[in-house]
């Protein structure tokens, strides 16, 4: 219909179907040509990882549909994504940072651009995007649709979301900062220097076929890393420090099956989507109580 909209959903239960869906029809039934150096919708996300798997989910639902889409993020050369923008996109899934370099080399204009949807909008104040954000929101048509979701609904939040919307539609669909029902948690006591050591015995005596595990540090990612190669477990790791593409690698090995473990910082603490992941280990706890909430959401995912 048109209408902003402001969503607070829990992870894990399609979220992205709910905002893409409608998006690719609107898209395809108000069929605008594409002018050059524009986008008609735009999704703005906080992680490369998360910029990727929204791309990904609107190429599977839009597979047979006329559109053109396209994935923009840092940490890759500018220049093909300048390249693909010259004809015009229907739609854009971008960071906010790159998003900017792309506007201020003129290789986009917001000129065309109807739709806005900003996905973990949580995450991207945490990250220190309001400054590129409030940059982004001057320079698109003040006449547009914009869709707001959040894993939570909080103060930052309210004062972006009073700034960027118009006579919004409220949905909530679980309570403040709830785990997921589904999955089963609990806590081991241990002292801090024998955590790697429980965290063996744990993949042992379980014996789960594949573990997501969290670390406060990017030094605490490498050492586990480096411990558990020693046991000849396969393992890899995903934190701020590596490059891109081995980031990317490290995720599609984990997600084929080639890696049992994977451990990780908080960049992989959303949308990261595993099927029937069945266990995830705090080796650190997190600092902010809504990533413990993001990080559990890993497992339990469409209802397991």
């Amino acid at each position: 219909a048109g209408r902003d909209l402001m969503a607070a959903a829990q992870t894990g239960t399609g979220k992205t179907a709910g905002f893409a869906l409608p998006l690719l029809q609107r898209l395809v039934m108000e069929g605008t040509p594409l002018a050059s150096n524009t986008a008609r919708a735009l999704v703005l996300v906080p992680t490369r990882e998360l910029a990727e798997q929204v791309h990904t989910s609107f190429q599977t639902y839009g597979a047979s549909l006329p559109l053109r889409t396209m994935v923009a993020y840092g940490g890759v050369s500018i220049n093909p994504q300048m390249m693909r923008l010259r004809k015009g996109v229907d739609l854009l899934v971008a960071t906010p940072g790159r998003l900017l370099d792309l506007y201020r080399q003129n290789a986009l204009k917001f000129t065309a651009t109807q739709m806005l949807v900003l996905d973990e909008a949580d995450r991207m104040l945490d990250l220190g995007f309001s400054r590129e954000l409030d940059q982004v929101l001057a320079a698109l048509p003040n006449k547009r649709q914009t869709l707001l979701f959040s894993a939570t609904f909080s103060d930052p939040i309210r004062a972006l979301a009073a700034k960027l919307l118009v006579d919004p539609v409220s949905i909530e669909t679980a309570p403040r900062n709830t785990t997921v029902k589904a999955i089963k948690q609990w806590a081991v006591p241990v002292d801090k220097k024998r955590k790697p050591e429980l965290f063996l015995h744990l993949l042992k005596k379980h014996g789960w076929g594949q573990v997501l595990a969290f670390a406060r540090t990017r030094k605490g990612v490498d050492e586990l890393v480096v411990l558990l190669e020693a046991k000849g477990i396969a393992v890899d790791a995903i934190h701020g420090d590596k490059p891109q593409p081995a980031r990317l690698r490290a995720l599609d090995r984990f997600k084929a099956g080639e890696v049992r473990v994977l451990i990780a910082t908080d960049v992989a603490a959303r949308g990261i989507d595993i099927d029937d992941l069945p266990a995830v280990i705090n080796v650190d706890l997190p600092i902010v109580a809504e990533d413990y909430v993001h990080r559990t959401g890993r497992t339990g995912r469409k209802g397991a």
